[in-house]
């Protein structure tokens, strides 16, 4: 039955069930990094020559981090069901390590966020420099930058209308009517106040 009676058997159980929630959070953090490596829109990327290696750096960590997250959430399952002082502590460790990573890479990520705007926005006048000058060859790190993202060329559309999602020009339409309803609608609700 255990040590622990009232309260502190209600805590038990609330830490099971958060550390299980944590180990299946880092289960899904993994499988989406996996999914994002080798199946999402980035393993497009990797048939071209110049392989965008800091985003695949990123999703190794994504995955290491969702390893770390699910061998926190056994301590802390282990901890908690074998009421263990040792276990807790070195469950609370990890959750204090792991906080103070978060809030350097978050830090970071702010500080860094220009540089990697600027890498991104490099690749993709390469990719676009080098549509124009072989329009032959074709480029797939173009066409995955286009579906991706929704868009479209730089300036126009008419230089790389090949490369663009086909049915983008059917959301251009619409986000631009339904755009204009919502406008219309703000400006007679602002008429009548």
């Amino acid at each position: 039955m255990g040590r622990f009676g009232g309260g502190l058997r209600c805590i038990k159980y609330l830490l099971l069930g958060f550390n299980l929630l944590f180990w299946l959070a880092g289960s899904a953090v993994i499988a989406f990094g996996l999914w994002f490596r080798f199946g999402g829109t980035m393993k497009d990327f990797s048939s071209e020559d110049s392989s965008p290696e800091y985003f695949y750096m990123g999703l190794y960590v994504l995955v290491g981090a969702g390893a770390l997250m699910m061998a926190v959430g056994f301590f802390g399952c282990c901890g908690a069901t074998r009421e263990s002082q040792c276990v807790l502590g070195s469950f609370f460790t990890c959750l204090l390590v792991i906080f103070a990573a978060e809030i350097t890479t978050g830090v970071f990520a702010f500080i860094g966020k220009d540089v990697a705007i600027r890498h991104v926005q490099t690749m993709y006048e390469e990719a676009y420099n080098d549509y124009l000058r072989d329009k032959e060859k074709g480029n797939g790190t173009l066409i995955t930058f286009h579906s991706t993202f929704q868009c479209c060329g730089k300036e126009s559309s008419e230089q790389v209308q090949p490369t663009c999602p086909k049915e983008l020009l059917g959301h251009k339409i619409f986000g631009m009517i339904f755009s204009m309803v919502l406008c219309c609608a703000i400006r007679n609700s602002r008429d009548v106040i």
